[in-house]
């Protein structure tokens, strides 16, 4: 069975990391590796994560050796990976059972080395595991096909479904941006000619943040986008506001499910 590497950043995350870490550990596809980096939590995060690795050495966590925002916590440990393919989970999000089964199955498919899934949303004090999860209508549909010009237009792709092939683009890092490091590399790997294939199956439950938070105020991610488009993607002004008018009316209908 190809193993997996398992790609999760923490910080201050105690409430929330158990059933995220848990997510995994109960997968019906048990060949993983959770590579945990912890940015320099002040709660009981790491305490936490040394209990749950002392019985399962899946999980093998790790303080970063100073605080460097989300991007350098995922490439820290990617740059352990020993995996056949790289996945990503946050500390406050969740898997379902059979997500990495389907989705390895899905990939052995076709030839696409990047893939993700549909996904659910919850909302922010969901407090259950993924094993009781129930259903509901809340479901952000992913596309069946997407190419870099299309993924300019809308980020098509939930970070905490991606899955790459490292056999094939090898050991790819997220440029260390404070936020969208991971829609940079879904748009560095595809701008090197690599495709995405999705499944339109959810198999990932995400946490809609709280109204207020950095990460649920829409306004404060369009000057991480247009960073990208300007400096990363190095888009003409033209280009960059038709790809910056499509980022905000994907935020816009997300926010609505």
């Amino acid at each position: 069975m190809p193993l997996v590497s398992v790609v999760m950043p923490v910080y201050n995350s105690a409430t929330t990391l158990g059933a995220a870490v848990r997510s995994v550990l109960t997968q019906t596809h048990a060949d993983v590796e959770l590579l945990i980096t912890d940015d320099q939590s002040t709660d009981s995060s790491m305490e936490l994560l040394r209990e749950i690795a002392a019985h399962d050495e899946r999980v093998l966590p790790r303080t970063a050796p100073e605080q460097g925002g989300a991007g350098r916590a995922r490439n820290l440990a990617m740059q352990r990976a020993r995996g056949d393919y790289v996945a990503f989970l946050d500390s406050d999000d969740m898997w379902l059972p059979e997500k990495l089964e389907k989705q390895l199955a899905f990939a052995a498919e076709g030839d696409a080395p990047l893939t993700f899934t549909s996904y659910y949303k919850m909302d922010a004090d969901h407090a259950g595991e993924s094993v009781d999860w129930v259903p509901n209508g809340r479901v952000i549909h992913a596309r069946s096909h997407v190419d870099y010009r299309a993924m300019l237009r809308r980020d098509y792709i939930g970070a905490l479904t991606a899955m790459y092939d490292r056999r094939v683009l090898g050991t790819r890092l997220m440029p260390e941006m404070r936020k969208r490091q991971d829609y940079a590399l879904w748009l560095s790997i595809m701008r090197d000619g690599a495709d995405a294939r999705g499944l339109d199956e959810p198999l990932a439950v995400y946490r809609a943040h709280q109204a207020g938070s950095l990460s649920s105020n829409k306004m404060s991610l369009v000057k991480y986008n247009w960073a990208l488009y300007r400096e990363h993607e190095r888009l003409s002004v033209p280009r960059a506001s038709l790809a910056l008018a499509g980022a905000a009316w994907q935020s816009v209908r997300n926010s609505r499910i």
